[in-house]
């Protein structure tokens, strides 16, 4: 029988990767701060949850010694690189989650630092793995997941799979970017802004196809990067019009050429004025990956979960914010939803 350790367990990936791999009769254990990970999904599954501070090194090493997989989520810093570095002969397969923000535009600009829209990053469409990455020495996001890709690429004996993903989606989110359409849907906005002509793609990542990433990967040891994104590279636009069919909801949307306008009116978390597509055909050639679950699948798992989760939270004298701070932390309360400046600028649009 096969075993697995998670780290960061809690979470969307360690929570869908665990549900995957125990249907298919791994025993898995998630590790998390709090050791507490409820999920419905896991009735009657072989998945039992511990209490794990990441930066206990030693209780770290001690969980995954022998694991015939261990799946980091939440490993970003040199530090972190270092911890894993030590389970060169330990483990059978560790895969570590990156970020597409590790790749570098041919203007030697990133999507993480990039200063207004000219400076945005310019990438091929797709993006292949092999694409320039940013350089060490770096403090931001993207920077300190490519150090430590280097690193864990280049330790001997460490059998290590890289998946870049792109926008996260999936139950348990914290910053889950359908939210920006659900919501509107919610409080029943009919007419909608988008900047950059709604035409904007930024790849998404169902948790769901992480997961199975994740599963070939267990399955199939080696060193290696993968991008880890859904098959459709859909527009923003596109994307709030599956929502609202999903919801059955009817609105309009009045789109722009250029960036949001004053008041953040027509701003959306996927609203970029470049492309970024992350390319699979390493993942389906190397691995025989093919996607688990359709993109309008995952997003009514999206939808049913955020629902549901705002709705308990607001039961228990919460709102929204408490079920997405990751949101709340990047953008601010109303970051997303600008109503009263969207319907000043409407007036006269």
């Amino acid at each position: 029988m096969s075993t697995a350790l998670i780290i960061g367990g809690s979470g969307q990936l360690g929570r869908a990767t665990a549900a995957r791999l125990a249907a298919d009769g791994w025993t898995v254990t998630l590790a998390s701060r709090t050791g507490d990970t409820q999920d419905p999904r896991f009735a009657g599954l072989d998945i039992r949850s511990i209490a794990l501070d990441r930066g206990d090194t030693a209780a770290l090493h001690a969980a995954a010694h022998g694991q015939d997989l261990v799946f980091d989520t939440v490993a970003f810093t040199p530090a972190h690189a270092a911890q894993l570095t030590a389970l060169a002969g330990q483990v059978g397969s560790l895969v570590v989650v990156s970020t597409g923000a590790v790749y570098q535009g041919r203007n030697g600009t990133t999507s993480e630092t990039a200063m207004g829209d000219e400076q945005f990053p310019e990438y091929p469409v797709p993006i292949p793995e092999d694409w320039q990455t940013l350089p060490d020495g770096g403090s931001d996001y993207g920077s300190l997941k490519a150090t430590m890709e280097r690193t864990l690429l280049a330790t001997p004996g460490l059998p290590v799979s890289i998946l870049r993903p792109g926008t996260l989606h999936g139950p348990y989110s914290t910053s889950l970017h359908q939210w920006s359409f659900i919501k509107r849907a919610l409080d029943g906005r009919t007419v909608v802004p988008l900047a950059y002509g709604g035409r904007s793609r930024f790849s998404t990542s169902a948790a769901d196809n992480v997961a199975r990433l994740v599963q070939l990967c267990a399955e199939q040891p080696g060193v290696r990067v993968l991008n880890a994104a859904d098959d459709d590279a859909l527009t923003v636009e596109q994307i709030g019009r599956r929502v609202f069919a999903l919801m059955g909801h009817d609105a309009e949307f009045v789109t722009f050429s250029g960036g949001p306008k004053e008041g953040r009116v027509g701003f959306n978390p996927w609203g970029i004025p470049r492309d970024i597509v992350l390319g699979m055909d390493a993942a389906k050639t190397e691995l025989g990956y093919e996607q688990a679950i359709g993109y309008d699948d995952a997003l009514q798992q999206d939808i049913d979960w955020a629902i549901s989760a705002v709705r308990a939270a607001e039961a228990d004298g919460r709102d929204w914010t408490s079920v997405f701070p990751g949101v709340v932390a990047r953008y601010g309360a109303d970051g997303w939803f600008p109503y009263e400046a969207e319907d000043a600028y409407l007036a006269t649009h």
